[in-house]
């Protein structure tokens, strides 16, 4: 059951991040309701212990990079689901892989704003780089829907599961 609501959480807001630019309260809160509940009644206070503590552990890992403007609310209410309703060792996990996606994504996203994308294409666009290197600014105003990675990531951590 568990799985299905996490299906379904996360595709909802893959979906809604892309669209909108938004994760949705209406479906990260009640996904974290679910997995408080389901765990409370199946296996009582210790289940009700292990999806507070996935709860509290996915919401304070992104906690940090969102109060440094590094994304936004919804991302971390969404780990937080994750956490909720699949433990402390699963959401940790699927942070691992998201942070790896995350990065890939940001990296790629910046290659192409930067212009260095198309030193891949061009022999002439590569010297043409190198004569005139003018950096990368801190404020380059590269954004991502981070939802995506996070959804990605889970997936990974899913199908793939511990790091090693």
């Amino acid at each position: 059951m568990t799985y299905s609501i996490l299906g379904i959480t996360l595709l909802i807001s893959f979906i809604t991040d892309i669209r909108n630019r938004r994760i949705l309260n209406i479906v990260t809160f009640p996904a974290m309701i679910i997995g408080l509940l389901y765990y409370t009644v199946t296996l009582g206070f210790q289940g009700f212990l292990y999806s507070g503590a996935g709860l509290l552990i996915g919401f304070s890992l992104l906690l940090i990079p969102y109060l440094l403007g590094g994304m936004g609310a919804g991302d971390v209410k969404l780990l937080a689901a994750v956490g909720a309703l699949m433990g402390t060792s699963f959401v940790l996990h699927s942070f691992f892989y998201t942070a790896l996606i995350g990065g890939v994504i940001g990296l790629i996203l910046l290659l192409k704003r930067s212009g260095i994308w198309n030193v891949f294409k061009s022999p002439t666009y590569t010297l043409y780089s190198l004569l005139n290197v003018k950096g990368i600014s801190k404020n380059s105003g590269i954004t991502y829907p981070y939802g995506i990675a996070i959804t990605l990531g889970t997936v990974c951590a899913a199908l793939l599961g511990g790091i090693g």
